[in-house]
Formats: C-alpha cells, sequence, structure tokens
C-alpha cells in the first residue's frame, strides 16, 4: 500500500498527449488554448473616445477659452474627420475615433450647448483626458493570451476581436466509464429490496462534463468472461477507461485479474487513504486505467484527487493548491490519509472549513451538503481549529 503523494506521482508521471485541434471559437469555451492569440494590429486601432461630449485642442482651453463653436459630429464607426479651426470644437461619440488637430475630450455633463456653442462648466481638465491611446492594450504582435490556460468568455472577447474564427484548443481524451456489479439497475427501474440504482456512473459523467470531457458509459454484470471480452476491446478503442467498483477483495471482484490477464501494467493497487483506499492505476500503451472502489464517496474523492490531476498535466495546464483552515477539532486515529467532506466559507478574508459529517463512503447524499474534501495527512490523528490544509473543491 502506497501513500497519496507516491499514488499521485505515479498518476501524473504516466501523462499522454492527445494531441490539438482547431474548433470554432465560440465553441472553445473551458477547453485548453493551445496556441498563443496576438495582436493583429494595436489595441486599440486608434486613438479612441471613451465619453460621449465634444473635442478640443488643449491649448485654447488652456488660454482661458471655454465657450467654442461646434464644427462637427465624429460618430462611432465613421472615418476621422480633422477639427479644421482651434478655437472650434467636435462633438464626439463613445468609440468613436478622436478627430485631428484636438485632443481632450470633455463630457456632455461638463458642457452646456446652445445655438451651435458649447460651453465648458469645469475649472479644471487635463490634458488627453477620456481618450483611450492607440496601442495602450497592446502593439500589434504582442501576445494577448498565452497558450495552456482555460478558455473563458473574456478570452472570447479577445479572440474575436483580432478575428479568430478558429482556434487551437487541446483535444479531449476518448473515455470510457464502466460500472460492474449485479446489484445495480438502471435510473429508470424500480429496485428490489436487494439492488441499488446505478449512480457512481453518473457522477463520474459529470465530474468529466465539468472539465468539457464528453465520456460513454456501459455496466457489465458480475461475470468473469464477460467482463474480459469487454475491457480488451475497450482497452483497444478508448485513451481511458474509469471503472467504479470490483476493485476490491470481494469475492466477485474480478477486475484486478482481468486486468492481468489482458496485459494491463499495475502501478498500484491500494493507497493509504480513507476513503478510497482499494484504488487500482494500470495502464497499457495506449490506454490508462483508473480503477475506483464502488462506494459512492470514494469514486467521487480519487476522481477528483487522482483523474482531475491527471488531466490537467496531460494538456499542460499548471493548477495550485488551495489551503483552507478547519473550524472544529477532527478526531481521525486510522494510520491513513483523510479524505473529509467539508463546507466552505470566507471568514475575514480566509477559508474556513467545516466538517460535514457523513455516514462512510457509502453516503453518496451527504456529498450535497458540502462544497469540498480537506486532505489530513497520517502523521497525527488529532487536527485542530486553526489549522490549515489542502482542499479539493467540487463546487
Amino acid at each position: 500500500m502506497i501513500s497519496v503523494k507516491e499514488a499521485k506521482d505515479i498518476v501524473i508521471n504516466s501523462v499522454q498527449e492527445f494531441g490539438v485541434e482547431e474548433v470554432p471559437f465560440l465553441k472553445s469555451v473551458g477547453r485548453i488554448l493551445k496556441e498563443d492569440i496576438v495582436a493583429d494590429r494595436d489595441f486599440p486601432p486608434f486613438n479612441r473616445v471613451s465619453m460621449d461630449g465634444i473635442c478640443i485642442n488643449f491649448n485654447q482651453f488652456k488660454e482661458e477659452q471655454r465657450a467654442f463653436k461646434i464644427e462637427g459630429i465624429q460618430a462611432a464607426g465613421s472615418e476621422q474627420i480633422t477639427l479644421q479651426n482651434p478655437n472650434n470644437c467636435i462633438e464626439v461619440m463613445t468609440g468613436a475615433v478622436l478627430p485631428k488637430n484636438a485632443n481632450t475630450v470633455i463630457r456632455y455633463e461638463d458642457v452646456s450647448i446652445k445655438e451651435g456653442i458649447a460651453t465648458i462648466n469645469v475649472d479644471e481638465i487635463k490634458e488627453q483626458q477620456n481618450i483611450h491611446k492607440k496601442g495602450k492594450d497592446g502593439k500589434a504582435g504582442a501576445v494577448l493570451i498565452q497558450k495552456n490556460k482555460i478558455i473563458s468568455a473574456a478570452e472570447i472577447g479577445v479572440l474575436a476581436t483580432v478575428g479568430k474564427s478558429k482556434v487551437k484548443v487541446a483535444k479531449q481524451p476518448k473515455v470510457m466509464i464502466v460500472s460492474t456489479g449485479d446489484e445495480l439497475v438502471g435510473v429508470e427501474e424500480i429496485p428490489l429490496e436487494h439492488q441499488i440504482r446505478r449512480s457512481n456512473v453518473f457522477t463520474l459523467v459529470s465530474l468529466l462534463e465539468r472539465i468539457q470531457i464528453s465520456s460513454e458509459t456501459a455496466h457489465i454484470t458480475d461475470d468473469k468472461p464477460i467482463l474480459k471480452s469487454k475491457i480488451e476491446s475497450y482497452l483497444q478503442e478508448y485513451d481511458v477507461l474509469l471503472f467504479s467498483g470490483a476493485v476490491s477483495k470481494g469475492k466477485f471482484d474480478y477486475l484486478p485479474a482481468v486486468f492481468e490477464e489482458l496485459g494491463v501494467e499495475k502501478l498500484f493497487h491500494k493507497v493509504a487513504q480513507r476513503p478510497g483506499k482499494p484504488f487500482f492505476y494500470g495502464k497499457t500503451s495506449v490506454c490508462n486505467i483508473f480503477g475506483f472502489p464502488g462506494n459512492p464517496i470514494s469514486t467521487f474523492v480519487n476522481c477528483l484527487a487522482y483523474f482531475y490531476p491527471w488531466y490537467y498535466k496531460s494538456v499542460g495546464l499548471e493548477t495550485k493548491e488551495e489551503t483552507a483552515i478547519l473550524t472544529k477539532d477532527v478526531v481521525f486515529k486510522p494510520g491513513l490519509e483523510y479524505f473529509l467532506q467539508v463546507k466552505l466559507s470566507d471568514k475575514y478574508g480566509h477559508l474556513s472549513a467545516t466538517p460535514i459529517t457523513g455516514n462512510g463512503s457509502g453516503d453518496l447524499a451527504s456529498l450535497v451538503h458540502a462544497d469540498a474534501f480537506i486532505h489530513l495527512p497520517n502523521d497525527k490523528t488529532v487536527f485542530k481549529t486553526g489549522e490549515n490544509y489542502p482542499i479539493i473543491r467540487y463546487r
């Protein structure tokens, strides 16, 4: 049995390359950018008016001129016009190009206009005020977004601005999620007293959709020849197989033996943690296999703690560890690392974690009342209020 750190190191050192694909930019939200996005011209591409109002030559104001004849209007989207007479002004709209021979914009709220004359009603203005200078946001050729970043709505706006109608992103792995067990029935079915509905597989589907990975699902009964036959084909067809159940020591937990018979290289089986101790991880030359224990909390936390980091490393995304402060004492005596469910809150600028009491790794409903798992080490049994530990968020 190995430690959580050892298990994570093994998983992260077994990352896969899925390649790069080009997708329409509006379909790229949540994907991992795989090219630097550069400015195709200066941004903004001209001296841009940032307030509705009038524009003047500042020297005239400095010489105490306050009334200016309106010479014309510069609308947003229209070609640049020229202030012909420095004693005059031009009305300008937000987003318009600044007229030639003008260098200062005064907003409408600070002027009064009557019979074609604009009078400035404030005593102080600054030269070049209310002007968004050409190239201030980025010069032509400047990198606006670096690759290996998650694309959000903010990036979509930049992609549109630079004319990137298609963008290169990391390809997603092809994933099959497999549940096993004769006790499991479909969501729409009425289970008998000795049966339960399948839930883990759909939890995993949702956890993967959260990081923009589509997946397929299958359910296989506890029949070793059938398991072996189907898994053999999955190993050739998919980049990743995620299993829920049949990896422990039960009489019908056939998966470890099936994996061995199919030539899967076992990298570890069992991690010194709770929940999720019987976790199996292995690989072939083309496929990574995550065998999660069948208890719902075990499946859930192992996906977050191991599959997520593996995926992030595979696509080149850097992540930062987040920590939180315990709000209550916790006593945990087994010599295992503990992923404890917690409710998060922000108090006085510090993230706090309040333990949630559940009924063990089979208590799926308890996940609804928590936001994250806090990772407690195995070097002590009492964890005090105010101590700080790493967390894994799922909200």
